[in-house]
This record gives structure tokens, sequence and C-alpha cells, in this order.
């Protein structure tokens, strides 16, 4: 209790440990997850509000200090702020004090507690001898406590689906997710707690490990508080579980009955590419790859168009005034015609006949003046 006359209390307390629950102690020394040696029997400190009108949740006093055996004990982290200015508060839970605490029936062990004192408002502080159960022990103690008869959740989709004579919106089907909202895995152990009211089961397996790590012990379909004891596994989405392994969503009708949704099927179109597509893609990478030059490859793509009524000279960009270097320069064109063609099935012999060709000559007669001449070496000296 707080007396007012100073800012901050001060409380001493002592305890002694029995011969048979130091023993128990000792003898549970065991190797948890996470390869940490620690005790499964532990000595913990538990604070709450000094209130008897009901049941009490773990509360920490404000600025609390706790010493045992006159070593400071590690208490949760401060919480970060949820607003501006608000004051850092400590997660309240029960505290492990047994690696603190003389494991000895002869020695009493003690405690001295510091908090600030607030006017009316007094503090229960309790020892307790606890066992730790990992979330593998509580999994097979919800699976021991039996399975919830699937009569019992078909009557609540009945309930749910009943069209209500008030409402102008008849609900016929309900759809629900196969998949755990926790892991976003499909569900393995399907359980809720007795106090939801919907239809969504999460795994009770990942559940548990969760609430190990971090102990909030909420519902993550509706977030409201789901504690140990109120879990029930669902036998009606054990059922469906078993039967239906190619889905992950499933519809229930007015009748209690339900059928799988399967998954939409992706659109082909979208994925395959059309063949007038790929002749477009292997163009390009011709002429840019037989090109010595892409833009200029480039530009000859946008120039050629073999759906204009024009001869064969129009089509045909400027040449440079380079003799026979022009005509080598030319050949690059018949690969760019394909860019404008249209698709391949679609071509007949009568279209193939109407079409202008433009007379391309694959070689030049070289005069005999030139014959001798390193043609090579003009190239490189035009080139710079």
């Amino acid at each position: 209790a707080s007396t007012n006359s100073q800012r901050f209390e001060e409380a001493h307390f002592t305890f002694a440990l029995t011969p048979q629950q130091v023993q128990q102690i000792l003898t549970s020394r065991d190797i948890l997850p996470g390869a940490k040696c620690d005790y499964t029997i532990q000595v913990q400190l538990r604070f709450c509000l000094c209130e008897t009108s009901c049941p009490q949740e773990d509360y920490f006093p404000p600025n609390l200090f706790v010493k045992v055996n006159g070593k400071l004990c590690p208490l949760p982290g401060y919480l970060p702020p949820t607003k501006n200015g608000a004051e850092p508060k400590r997660p309240s839970r029960p505290v492990n004090i047994t690696p603190l605490a003389r494991l000895s029936a002869t020695v009493p062990n003690t405690i001295v507690v510091n908090w600030s004192s607030e006017f009316g408002r007094n503090y229960s502080l309790s020892v307790y001898l606890v066992k730790q159960l990992t979330s593998v022990t509580l999994l097979q103690k919800l699976r021991a406590k039996g399975i919830r008869n699937p009569d019992h959740s078909r009557a609540l989709i009945k309930e749910k689906l009943t069209a209500d004579p008030d409402s102008e919106i008849a609900t016929t089907s309900l759809r629900v997710s196969l998949m755990c909202p926790l892991g976003k895995m499909r569900l393995i152990v399907p359980c809720r707690a007795i106090t939801c009211t919907h239809l969504q089961c999460f795994d009770a397996a990942l559940y548990l490990q969760m609430n190990e790590k971090k102990p909030t012990w909420t519902c993550p379909v509706c977030d409201k508080k789901a504690p140990y004891d109120n879990l029930i596994i669902d036998g009606l989405f054990m059922e469906i579980l078993n039967s239906c392994t190619d889905c992950d969503e499933i519809q229930f009708m007015e009748d209690g009955s339900w059928c799988p949704m399967k998954p939409k099927k992706e659109n082909q179109e979208v994925c395959q590419p059309s063949a007038f597509s790929g002749i477009e893609a292997s163009s390009l990478y011709t002429v840019t790859s037989e090109g010595k030059n892409s833009s200029e490859g480039k530009k000859k793509v946008e120039v050629i168009d073999l759906t204009l009524d024009s001869s064969s000279d129009e089509e045909e960009p400027p040449a440079k005034k380079q003799g026979p270097v022009s005509g080598v320069l030319s050949i690059d064109h018949p690969p760019s015609s394909v860019l404008r063609s249209p698709h391949v099935a679609a071509l007949g012999s009568d279209y193939l006949s109407t079409l202008p060709i433009p007379d391309y000559h694959p070689s030049y007669q070289v005069p005999s003046e030139l014959q001798g001449l390193d043609l090579f070496s003009f190239l490189q000296s035009e080139n710079q």
C-alpha cells in the first residue's frame, strides 16, 4: 500500500522453499528449444492491483524496481510509446526469478520492491512455483481435450445463412478460407475460441508458438481474447481438410453442406505471345545483330513498307555516293521487310503474287580499275 509520505515507496518481503520444492526445481533443468538451458519448474514473481472483486490481470506499479537477494531483477523492456508525449510502459507479465533465487530449504529469499506511490492505488505481490509448458505440450493437451462435433459448426452455418425477413439482402452462401491467417499456410489443426462467432479457423500449432514467444492470446481473425482454455478444435474443418486437398477455399451452403472453390484459370492469351510478335522480335534481333550500326538499322526499318504500292526505287533510301560500297550496305534491307508483314499463317499464294518485289542484286560487277585497290583501308579512312 502507498503511504504518501514520500514519492518513492519501498517494501521488503521474504519467502522460503521447502525441500520438496527445491528438489523439483533442481531436477527440472532442461535444454529448451534454441539450445537454452533453463529450469522448466520456475519461481515466478507477479504483480497486480490489490482488488478482490474479480480476477486480476498482471499489472506493474509505475517505475518498478525489484531486487532479489540483493541483485537487481531484469524486468520486461519498455514498449515504444503509442502517441506523442505518452509515458513509456512496461508490458505486465510474470517475471522468472529462478536464476536469482537461493535453491535451498535452509536459507530464506529476500525481495525488495521500489515503485512510485499513487494515492488510493494499492498493489499485490505474489510468488508462484510454476511448471513451464511448451507449445508442443499445449498442442498435445488440446488434441487430448477432444474435437468439437461437426454438427455444432453446421448449426452455426445454418444460423448465419437463415434469411432475415427484415433484411432486403439474403445471404445464400459463405466463403471460408482453408489458409491460416497467421502463417498464410494451409490449416493442419483448425481451431478457434469457443467465444468466437466466426467460422474462420486458425492453426493451433502456429497460434501456440506465437503466444509462447509473445503471449497476447488474441484471436487473429476477430482480435478478441482467445485464451488457451477457450480453444477448441473444429471437427467439421478437420473433415473438410482431410477430404479436400487441392483447394484453399470452400463455400458453405444454407443446408450446412460445402463445396470446394476451384482457383480461377489464368488467361492463356496474356501468357503466350502471338506468332506475329515472335516474328517481329526475331526480325529486330536480325537487324541489330547483322547491321554494323544499330541506329542505321532502325532508320531502315522505318523507311521500308511493303504494303505501299510504290516502285522499288522509292522504297530504297538515298544511297551515299561511294560506288560499290552502297551496294554492300543495302544488303541489310531484306531482313527488315518482315517487320511490316501480316501474320504468317494468313499469307496465301494470291497475296504473295500481288506484292511488289524489289529487285535486289546480291553482288555487283567491280570495274577492272578498282580491283587492285585496298577497299578495307579506303572504308576506314572514309569513316574517320
